[in-house]
């Protein structure tokens, strides 16, 4: 799909952009790794415990080169695009370790980049390579990357879609206002800015709603609606879906004529740069998803899960090319899935986490006819904020985890403060995972259980120190294996 995005202008730049950027690379190579996720995923503390674990020397036992002790050390550079925000590690490292609190969520595009020198375990790759690997990490909201299928759509496809999926069971009381709404409008009359802001006001307020919590939806385009910084109060943020179109052209000076214009606009001068300066110029990649949120959501948050990820594989450019080719072609050969906040489980339910992904990361491989690239998944938690106990409840000894609920977190009615550490059952997740998938019948004992698990956050956890004061690297779940399948092989 990812070449239907295009035109032949687009390539055009894309090709002489590779090229120089392959050229500067033949002195200083480098790798520009993706980090992207759905809202609270946790992509900012992804890349602060991956660059603060690498650094420090953190324990990656699954990580080759740095177990063998090939890494000589690893330290920020400059980033190469200064038109770029750089990503600020050092206030989420700060609010991470002193203050114990979640970093901001990642809001719009920036970048670092991570410089690695090492040996090679191969003679005959230290006689030819530099031993010196740059990694650049470009950080983007997910929502932004569910944009890209716009460019192939039109208003009218854009316009019935949206109405098919506001109608679903999961969505349908949430985008009830908007619809209404909607009705009362004519698309061939008279173009009316109070009108426009009215419904696209509507139709924001609906996707902001599929969003919380208790929702955990993904698939909710336009992004920039949810996100829309300094385009705020634009006219290309300022339009909505309409119903009943004609198929005929629309008659100018009409509602629909200002409507198309503006989604078109949207697509032209946001969605499309995104495209061509971020996303062709990725080597590899890493989809950062909350399953267990869409899991406690139910059904309909899973469904939607695995359509944004059927979305976002589509989007991407994947194969591996011949020297050539990779001159002028950037192409991601390799992409993780990864579940984040294992650590709200309990070790016991890892590997059904994983599994629910991997059904989840196949179906949607095959639904989006993703071929060329290697896709692997990961049950992960970047900074773990939790360890695991046993509690004796009777006769029975159940498994447990143990951390600081955040102020406010509830469960079975108990609140709590944000400072006292408690001892949680987490549950467990199904043991057959066809039954996350599968829609239950309506009134059936399984549509009206409880959720799998009970799923509160907590604060970071207190870092260990040593005897010097030394603060030690952060704690992770399987962030060692997730670096060895992304750069491990550029490090052999």
């Amino acid at each position: 799909m990812a070449s239907s995005l295009t035109t032949f202008t687009d390539e055009a730049r894309i090709a002489l952009d590779t090229l120089s950027g392959r050229a500067t690379g033949l002195f200083s190579p480098s790798l520009r790794l993706g980090v992207t996720g759905l809202s609270r995923a946790g992509k900012t503390v992804f890349i602060s415990a991956l660059v603060h674990n690498l650094i420090h020397g953190g324990r990656l036992p699954l990580f080759e080169a740095q177990k063998s002790g090939r890494i000589a050390r690893a330290f920020l550079e400059e980033q190469p695009d200064d038109a770029v925000p750089r990503f600020q590690y050092e206030d989420h490292i700060a609010a991470l370790v002193n203050d114990r609190i979640w970093p901001e969520s990642t809001r719009a595009i920036s970048e670092l980049r991570l410089t690695i020198e090492y040996e090679s375990a191969s003679g005959w790759s230290r006689m030819f390579s530099s031993g010196r690997l740059s990694v650049d990490i470009v950080d983007y909201p997910g929502e932004w990357l569910l944009d890209l299928p716009l460019l192939g759509k039109s208003f009218a496809d854009f316009s019935r879609e949206a109405l098919e999926m506001a109608v679903l069971p999961v969505r349908q009381e949430l985008s009830q206002a908007w619809r209404t709404l909607s009705t009362t409008v004519d698309p061939n009359a008279d173009a009316d800015e109070m009108t426009a802001r009215r419904l696209a006001e509507s139709f924001a307020a609906y996707l902001k709603a599929c969003k919380l919590d208790e929702r955990a939806l993904s698939t909710l385009p336009p992004g920039r609606f949810l996100m829309p910084g300094d385009l705020e109060g634009s006219p290309a943020l300022t339009f909505a879906p309409l119903p009943k179109l004609s198929a005929r052209r629309p008659r100018n000076g009409s509602l629909h004529a200002m409507m198309e214009r503006r989604y078109e606009a949207y697509k032209t001068h946001v969605v499309k740069p995104f495209f061509r300066e971020h996303i062709t110029r990725l080597d590899r990649q890493i989809v950062l998803i909350d399953a267990m949120q869409a899991l406690n959501a139910g059904h309909g948050a899973m469904a939607d899960l695995e359509r944004a990820v059927t979305e976002i594989l589509a989007c991407f450019r994947p194969g591996r090319g011949s020297f050539l080719t990779d001159l002028f072609s950037r192409r991601i050969d390799r992409i993780l899935i990864a579940a984040t906040k294992a650590d709200h489980l309990h070790h016991e339910s890892h590997d059904r986490l994983q599994a629910i992904v991997r059904r989840l990361a196949d179906r949607a491989v095959a639904r989006a006819n993703f071929t060329g690239a290697d896709v692997d998944v990961a049950a992960m938690a970047a900074m773990r904020a939790t360890r695991e106990g046993t509690v004796r409840q009777g006769r029975e000894t159940l498994p447990v985890i143990i951390g600081t609920p955040l102020a406010g977190e509830t469960i079975n009615g108990e609140t709590f403060d944000g400072k006292t550490e408690t001892a949680i059952f987490p549950g467990d997740l199904p043991e057959k995972i066809d039954a996350v998938f599968e829609a239950p019948e309506p009134g059936s004992q399984q549509d009206n259980a409880d959720p799998a698990i009970r799923f509160v956050r907590f604060r970071p956890p207190k870092l260990e120190r040593t005897a010097e004061g030394m603060t030690l690297s952060l704690p992770h779940i399987r962030l060692d294996r997730a670096l060895q399948f992304l750069i491990g092989d550029h490090l052999a």
